[in-house]
């Protein structure tokens, strides 16, 4: 038998318990374009197949990075249209990865101010506790 035959597929639900996303979400990432075509039983019941789990982890990361969802979007548009599309799908992952990288920048930043804080409260707190 084919992989694709014996390919395990998931609900709905199935796929909320294993990712956290919603219902709500997951029909809206179909609706607006971020998902590929979801496969349907003959019920009209969602498939989802191990791949798209995998694209829906990818997605979460893609979040976190803080990508808009018009670019995730722009970006499952170009890997649906094909091979062709590869450099501008680089190119918008590097605008990202930059991204990414200023914020790290800045949050490490903020992180020694507040580690510099911390540690003068630390040592006003231990200086006030030898005065009792």
């Amino acid at each position: 038998m084919s992989q694709s035959l014996t390919q395990t597929r998931y609900t709905i639900s199935e796929v909320e318990a294993r990712t956290g996303l919603t219902q709500h979400t997951l029909r809206w990432y179909e609706r607006i374009g971020l998902m590929p075509h979801v496969d349907r039983s003959h019920s009209g019941q969602r498939r989802f197949t191990d791949k798209d789990l995998d694209w829906l982890a990818f997605v979460g990361k893609l979040r976190t990075t803080g990508m808009s969802v018009a670019d995730m979007v722009r970006y499952a548009e170009l890997v649906r249209e094909g091979e062709h599309t590869v450099g501008e799908r680089r190119e918008l992952l590097e605008r990202t990865r930059r991204d990414v990288r200023a914020r790290i920048t800045e949050l490490t930043d903020a992180l020694g101010v507040l580690d510099y804080k911390i540690d003068m409260y630390a040592m006003k707190t231990v200086a006030g506790k030898a005065h009792r």
